[in-house]
């Protein structure tokens, strides 16, 4: 009987035997069960079960994925994730809703986009606050949902903990800011001031001084090349698939100076070549004072400079008052301790007159330009060896670019050019630089409408002013764009330098109309401009002595910007007499760019977005 069971067992074993396969398991999708010679099938599982346990694992390998990258990668991946997911949306947005029978909802579409970015931006935060600033600075001729956004894009961000400012010191000094090894005598905990990038802390040497303490927020520097690697992609994609416009030749100069930007020991560099030009110019030292940075307390993530005290320009109420300029509707500004009492001599005047010289001098003779002037990087405070006299401090040296000797003489004759009516060396200036339209060139840089005339005197060279007025948002918005290409006719021959010299003239500009026009901005520059070709290097006698005679035509003819300027003063007083608001000289020239814009563009210009 046992032998009779064994041989049966041998045989059902022989039967059921699987065959051979890649796997050891049956091909079949039921698994198979062996017991004593009877096979039974498992019960099938459920597709649910397999789908939930496959959605599982990914969702692990997903948490797992953005729980790294928030801990070690600052969430790098993440917010680049969110960036093209945003561009996307963009894209698909314009590609289906920016049609001629959608002509009625375009600026919906504008409006959505606009916030769409917003919101990438101020969510994203660091560099992306740097990049939309950038956009923001050249947003006039943008749609007008995107200036208002960008307008409100602040350099404004919340404070690291006091405790991540510690493991910075320590990493980059190996001590601590404060306590018996540490590098000040006082580092306060709560810091004066927090933007994207940095945040800075008050500090106190071990000799006593008060210093400002710069720390470069850590995940910046985690950040940065994956941010400038989304910059890169969405140029690119606006370029060639949105918008077909020509965006993405700046990208490399841009990108190369935000790296700049962040880096500390470059921007003490920077700080003492500014100080080294202003000592030597005549006309601005003692004017102008440029921190002096402790080098000593410095690295790339870190920067010690002195403190200053005073008021900066961002604050017009208590500049009026320190400047002996406020009112009694002003009756409520309070300056601080040290500075309640103190009246400056010179007005509004002074400082603005100071700004201007300082940054046409940047320009126009040194090549080296602070591409940042907005008011809150600049401090007046009173003249350390003579309290009754206004010193204008220059803070934030980050961001500088430097310009050749051929781009200044190239600039400075435009400037020339624009104020003498010189369309000649105008188009010339253009031309080199690969710029179709050299109007609407030479009106965005001078802030003022110019239309050329042909060789004879009669027309315009361009297409002049254009009705715009009957056309739907669409065709409004095809003629934009194709008078933009024609703009930027030759991008390889575009100075990209003009991106951020452009930036700075508009905030000199938005200064000075903030302030309501103290001096006459325009007269100013171009005297700057016009010198400064009577100093270029290696010019032979002959042309030398023409430029001199050059320069002074050209200030006989700025005669007649002075009677503008004056002009504009006086119905500005005399409105004001009569209870009415007047425009000044850079309202009025806000107000005719603003017609400009629409009559030849088609756009609709806000309010104050030639401010800067």
């Amino acid at each position: 009987m046992f032998t009779q069971f064994m041989q049966s067992s041998s045989l059902l074993s022989r039967s059921y035997r699987p065959r051979p396969t890649s796997t050891a398991f049956p091909r079949s999708s039921r698994a198979m069960s062996y017991s004593f010679g009877t096979v039974h099938a498992a019960p099938p599982r459920s597709r649910l079960s397999k789908y939930a346990r496959r959605s599982g694992y990914m969702a692990l390998g997903f948490g797992t994925v953005w729980l790294v990258d928030k801990e070690y990668n600052a969430s790098a991946i993440g917010r680049n994730f969110r960036t093209l997911w945003t561009c996307v949306l963009i894209t698909l947005d314009y590609k289906i809703n920016f049609q001629p029978s959608k002509a009625d909802h375009i600026p919906d579409l504008h409006e959505r986009v606009a916030g769409r970015m917003y919101d990438l931006f101020t969510s994203n935060g660091g560099l992306y606050i740097k990049i939309g600033q950038a956009i923001g600075a050249n947003a006039a001729l943008l749609p007008r949902a995107m200036q208002d956004k960008f307008s409100r894009l602040f350099d404004d961000a919340p404070q690291i903990p006091y405790s991540t400012i510690l493991s910075v010191f320590k990493s980059e000094f190996g001590k601590p800011p404060s306590g018996s090894d540490g590098i000040f005598e006082v580092f306060e905990e709560k810091a004066v001031a927090s933007a994207s990038v940095a945040q800075v802390h008050r500090a106190k040497l071990k000799s006593g001084e008060w210093v400002a303490v710069k720390v470069q927020k850590p995940d910046v520097n985690k950040q940065i090349e994956w941010d400038l690697g989304a910059f890169r992609a969405v140029m690119w994609m606006f370029e060639h698939w949105v918008f077909d416009l020509p965006v993405y030749f700046a990208v490399d100069f841009i990108s190369d100076h935000l790296r700049q930007e962040l880096d500390f020991v470059q921007e003490a560099k920077n700080a003492s070549k500014t100080a080294e030009f202003v000592a030597a110019e005549p006309r601005l030292a003692g004017s102008v004072h440029i921190p002096k940075v402790y080098a000593e307390y410095s690295t790339k993530k870190v920067m010690t400079a002195e403190w200053i005290d005073g008021v900066r320009l961002s604050d017009r109420g208590a500049i009026r008052r320190l400047m002996g300029e406020s009112d009694s509707s002003m009756s409520i500004v309070k300056l601080s301790s040290d500075l309640e009492g103190v009246q400056l001599n010179g007005g509004l005047k002074a400082i603005m007159q100071t700004m201007v010289e300082l940054f046409s001098a940047q320009m126009f003779n040194w090549g080296w330009v602070h591409c940042d002037p907005h008011p809150g990087n600049i401090i007046i405070r009173p003249h350390p060896s003579d309290h009754r006299r206004p010193q204008l401090v220059l803070l934030d040296h980050g961001l500088y670019v430097r310009v050749s000797e051929d781009f200044k003489r190239q600039y400075a004759t435009l400037w020339r050019g624009l104020l003498a009516a010189d369309f000649s060396a105008i188009e010339g200036v253009t031309r080199e630089w690969g710029i179709g339209t050299p109007d609407l060139f030479a009106s965005a840089t001078l802030m003022k409408p110019m239309k050329f005339k042909n060789g004879n005197g009669n027309g315009n060279r361009s297409s002049g002013g254009e009705n715009f007025e009957g056309l739907n948002e669409y065709e409004r918005s095809v003629r934009m764009k194709a008078k933009l290409k024609n703009f930027l006719l030759d991008t390889d021959k575009m100075p990209k330098e003009l991106i951020f010299l452009g930036r700075n003239m508009r905030m000199v500009q938005g200064n000075n109309q903030s302030l309501g026009t103290p001096v006459n901005r325009i007269k100013i520059t171009g005297y700057w401009a016009s010198r400064s070709l009577t100093r270029t290097p290696n010019l032979p006698f002959l042309q030398r002595l023409k430029e001199y005679w050059h320069y002074f035509i050209f200030r006989s003819i700025m005669f007649s910007v002075d009677v503008f300027f004056w002009t504009s003063k006086l119905r500005q007083q005399i409105k004001a007499r009569l209870g009415q608001k007047g425009e000044d000289f850079e309202d009025e020239l806000e107000r005719t760019m603003r017609g400009f814009a629409k009559s030849n563009l088609g756009v609709d210009v806000a309010p104050n977005a030639f401010e800067g």
